[in-house]
């Protein structure tokens, strides 16, 4: 299991149209990603899922890759987010 925290800086958070880009760039991998706020947590390859955690600036998010590309898919997911949210 590999995972990385990030706080958001978009200004919208996480509304439909990047929770629909992180989950296409989720859906590349093997492993389960979840996307975690606070104690609650979604599957990062369904839209209405990250939708309902409601990620807003400043929130601190966690993602975990878990499964036989996990390495990859949280480097490359680390470095997705960073640019993107």
């Amino acid at each position: 299991m590999r995972s990385f925290m990030y706080t958001i800086k978009a200004p919208v958070g996480m509304h439909a149209r990047h929770a629909g880009i992180l989950v296409k760039q989720a859906g590349r991998y093997q492993s389960e990603i979840t996307l975690s706020l606070g104690e609650r947590s979604a599957n990062a390859k369904s839209v209405l899922a990250l939708m309902g955690l409601g990620v807003r600036q400043g929130d601190l998010i966690t993602v975990t890759a878990e499964g036989d590309d996990e390495d990859l898919a949280a480097r490359e997911l680390r470095d997705f987010i960073w640019t993107h949210f």
